[in-house]
Order: C-alpha cells, then structure tokens, then sequence
C-alpha cells in the first residue's frame, strides 16, 4: 500500500520526496503535478517566498516513458532560495554560519520552543526550518502522483475557501457546490466559487497586512466518484474519516477537521442524517442530500466525500507578540521570519492532496492491483457486484 516520506529543509538545497507502493502503468503528467505546485504558491495574501520560488519536480525514479513502474517513485523539489542561504544552512561544519541568523526567540504559535525542549537545540533554526509550511510542496506533489491514479478511475479531488475570516460564502450556494464549478474557483485568487464575495475578502486580507497582522479561515476539500466500501467500521484505525481527519490535522495551521455538516448541531436528528432510496434503472441506492459528507460509519457510501477545514491566522506576526529569549530567559518581542497574511486558498490544495492520498491508500486496501489495469478491474468487478445485490 502507498507511503511517502519526504525530507528537506524551508532554506535548503531542496524538499526531496519518495513514493512507495505506488502501482505500475499510471500515465504521469509532469505538466498536472508542476500546476498543483503553482496552485499551492498562488491565493491572495501570500508572502515574499512565493515570488522567489518557482516550485517544479525534478523525477529522479520510478518513472519511465512517461508512466509508473511500480518502484518507489523519487522526486526532488530545489529550492531556489537555497543560494541566499548556503552558510547559514551548510551540511559541512560552519560556525561563522552557524552564528548567523540564530533564532533565540521562539514565536507564539510555532514549533520554534516545544521544538528546541525536545531536542535540546540552543539554535531554534533548527525547528523552524524543518516544521515550516515550506515541506507541503511535498505533499502536494505527491498528492498530485495520487490524483492522475485517481483520474484513471473517475474520481476528481477539488477545493475550494468557505471563508476568510468572517467573510462567509451562504448555506445555499454551499449546497450546490460541485465539478462544475471548478473553472471558476480556479480563475478566483481567493478560490472562491462565489464572484461577490471576491472584493470582500480581498479587503479583509489588506485590512490584515496594514495592521500587520493575519487572519484564517476555512476551506473545504471534496472527492467526487468516489466508490462505497471505502475504510471500514470494524476498527477504530480503519475509519476513512477519522484518516481524512488525521491527514488534515496535519497541514501546518489546522486547527479543526469537519466532514461533512458534522458541526452543525442546529438540526435535530431527523433533519441532520441523509434518507436512503433506490433507484431500480440504475440499480444503485442514492440519498438526496449529503450531510454525512459521502461518509457513515467510517465508510465511504458512495455519495461525493467532503471534508472541510479550518486554518488558524498565521503565526509569524509583522508586530510580534511577546516571548522570553531561550538563552538569557530575559521578555522580548518574539523574531519575525518572512511570512504570509493569509494562507487559506494555497491550505485548500494541501487539502487536496492529503485528501488524494488517504483515497488511495483506502483503494489500494479495498481493491489491491499491483498495476493500473489490475486495479480498475478489480474497481469495476465490485461496482458490478454492488448493483447485482
């Protein structure tokens, strides 16, 4: 079953990832990954890094004529920042880089402290450059691996924000959310798929920057053609939302995972849960509202699958808030390291990859298949089944 490691640091020479458990005879579309990546680095609000960067992936192995062979997959991402920063982030014993640019100062919010107590670092550089938001290139382009295997079997992974801050897209608009409007959330640099609501949210965001500060919000991930049978209700660990919800929760500035209209405790129960029909041409059971987000019992239903989230305000502040310095144990303004305002549309497309990859791995564990075609068979054979009981 597919696992991924990825390693790298925010400033050095490159994120690199691999891919195991990956199946053989996926057609790869370098062009489909490298646009995720410009996706992850685009939303209004972003900071200085992302005119820096211009994130592609450089495919070392696992790849060969433009498809899958079945062997880890390894990829790097380089960092083009990398060069404004080769002394103070060189492998090879440096102390004059060493004292350059130390962080003393740990930032409320951050992994900078707890960080610096589990490992003993005197340096919280150390922290910082690996806990940074920086490591998600990663995943989203291994996500991106997962989303071309999951094109192949007709399911498409999209996002799009509910809300910056207290700007709020309506409960009706929210309710007919789907593929078809993805053009337009695409073509909104809020990745709204509400057009009036655009200036709006644009002025929140510049509101935030004059005051130096950062907001949050909300955005939520859906997986069309999704098959029922995913993830199961006999273990705890086998749950397809409680791994939905672990994957998100652990996008950096995640703070709360809904699926579906799980936090929505206004209805009472028989307005809350999703009446079953059948439809005897199609020979399929269908629900005419989703308000278990395509998920119960832990199981994929076969309704689209939807997972919303919620981003905290950054916590890198342009007026720091107070912190102790870990030397001398003396208040000072927590360090500034560049940073965003606001962060919500590039946490949708993280959103998306993770989500991508627990779809897959949930697949792989249903429907086995060491290749492509063995997989789909497999898929197709149970969609059979199902319509046959």
């Amino acid at each position: 079953m597919l696992r991924f490691l990825t390693s790298g640091e925010s400033h050095g020479k490159g994120l690199i990832s691999t891919i195991e458990g990956f199946p053989a005879q996926v057609p790869v579309d370098v062009d489909f990954i490298n646009a995720d990546l410009r996706r992850r680095m685009g939303g209004y609000g972003r900071g200085l890094r992302m005119k820096i960067e211009s994130d592609q992936v450089d495919i070392f192995a696992g790849v060969r004529n433009g498809e899958t062979l079945g062997s880890p997959i390894a990829f790097i991402i380089h960092n083009r920042d990398w060069v404004n920063w080769t002394e103070v982030m060189s492998v090879e014993p440096n102390p004059e880089g060493v004292r350059k640019r130390q962080v003393t100062r740990p930032r409320p919010g951050h992994a900078d402290l707890v960080g610096a107590l589990k490992y003993q670092f005197k340096d919280m550089r150390n922290v910082l450059e690996r806990s940074s938001a920086r490591e998600t290139a990663s995943r989203v382009a291994v996500g991106a691996f997962c989303k071309l295997l999951l094109r192949e079997l007709g399911i498409q992974v999209y996002s799009h924000v509910i809300s910056i801050r207290k700007v709020r897209i309506s409960d009706e608009l929210l309710d007919t959310v789907s593929v078809d409007l993805i053009p337009q959330i695409e073509s909104s640099e809020l990745r709204c798929c509400d057009p009036a609501l655009d200036e709006s949210m644009k002025a929140t965001v510049d509101d935030a920057i004059d005051r130096g500060d950062t907001i949050g919000g909300t955005f939520e991930v859906r997986a069309a053609g999704v098959p029922p049978g995913l993830g199961s209700h006999v273990h705890w660990d086998r749950k397809l939302d409680g791994r939905l919800a672990q994957a998100l929760m652990s996008i950096n500035a995640i703070k709360a995972v809904e699926t579906g209209s799980g936090l929505d405790q206004a209805p009472m129960g028989s307005k809350f849960h999703d009446e079953i029909f059948y439809d005897d041409e199609k020979r399929e059971f269908y629900r005419k509202t989703n308000r278990a987000g395509g998920i119960e019992g832990g199981t994929s239903n076969g309704q689209e699958v939807i997972v919303r989230a919620v981003v905290k305000p950054i916590a890198t502040l342009k007026r720091p808030l107070m912190s102790v310095n870990l030397h001398t144990k003396e208040p000072f303004k927590a360090q500034y390291e560049r940073s965003d305002t606001c962060v919500v549309p590039a946490a949708g497309v993280i959103g998306e990859a993770m989500v991508a990859i627990v779809l897959v791995q949930a697949i792989q564990e249903k429907f086995g298949g060491d290749n492509l075609s063995e997989l789909q068979n497999n898929l197709e054979s149970f969609r059979e089944r199902v319509r046959a009981m």
